[in-house]
């Protein structure tokens, strides 16, 4: 025997247009990385062109914009038209979805706290291979720039990391005019310079080691990374919390949505 809150079985319009306007913010956030992804293709010349993507070594920043833009439009979309329409497909689809996205994000979390080593190596690797395409691609060069700079960082664990790109490399076979130096975003900032010296890492690593920490950060992004974590773990916690929970919230309403319609469906039987 099931039980209702109602004598006579009904949707809520409580939960229906409450989970309406859940999917319509994440209905709208894709559209907003969906247009933001492909503006930014454009102006690279991808969308005239798109075997650049495949060409590129590392990653292109814009694709993972791109992919959170089609689920969060994809299920905004399942969201809005299921509570709307009443149909249960859709919302099954949108409830199954967010389910799965839910405990592959607790998965990754609980594998990289067991696998901490294999997870620095991965991590390492991915690094290194952009660190080799970093001038091959504008959005990429700006994502490295700016974790450099935000973590006080140069390399994975270190300036020499950049002799795996052609133009920082130190051999003899270079001739880059940025030869045996590091990118702007491994210098130590001058207060009083208010324009970016963007020339600051010339040549950099042809001086001695032990006084490179003069000029450049010589701590690695892997390292830094690492210490960033547990100074700001209760963040990162409060962070995935609140993911969390707004995903729940989001299940609690299109699971509740779905028993309603499917009590209706029923009553309309006898």
């Amino acid at each position: 025997m099931h039980y209702y809150r109602y004598s006579n079985a009904e949707v809520s319009c409580w939960y229906k247009y409450l989970l309406f306007s859940y999917n319509i913010v994440f209905w709208l956030a894709g559209v907003v990385f969906l247009g933001v992804g492909l503006w930014a293709w454009s102006e690279k010349g991808v969308l005239s062109d798109l075997t650049k993507v495949t060409r590129l070594h590392g990653i292109d920043p814009v694709v993972l914009v791109l992919m959170v833009g089609v689920v969060m439009f994809t299920l905004g979309f399942a969201g809005c038209v299921g509570a709307l329409r009443e149909n249960i497909c859709l919302l099954k689809f949108f409830c199954g979805t967010i389910v799965l996205i839910f405990f592959l994000e607790l998965a990754v979390a609980v594998l990289a706290f067991l696998f901490q080593d294999w997870v620095r190596d991965r991590f390492r690797e991915f690094f290194e291979s952009n660190i080799r395409s970093y001038r091959d691609d504008i959005d990429l060069q700006n994502l490295i720039d700016s974790l450099q700079k935000a973590n006080q960082c140069c390399g994975a664990y270190g300036p020499e990391d950049w002799d795996l790109n052609i133009y920082f490399n130190c051999s003899g076979a270079s001739y880059s005019r940025e030869k045996c130096g590091v990118p702007f975003s491994c210098c130590v900032p001058d207060p009083a310079q208010k324009v970016v010296n963007t020339q600051c890492g010339y040549d950099v690593r042809t001086q001695l080691k032990s006084k490179w920490d003069e000029s450049i950060f010589t701590k690695g992004c892997i390292q830094a990374l690492e210490g960033w974590l547990p100074r700001n773990i209760y963040i990162v916690a409060g962070v995935f919390i609140a993911i969390s929970l707004l995903q729940i919230f989001g299940i609690f309403l299109a699971k509740t949505l779905i028993s309603d319609i499917e009590a209706v469906k029923a009553g309309h039987h006898f």
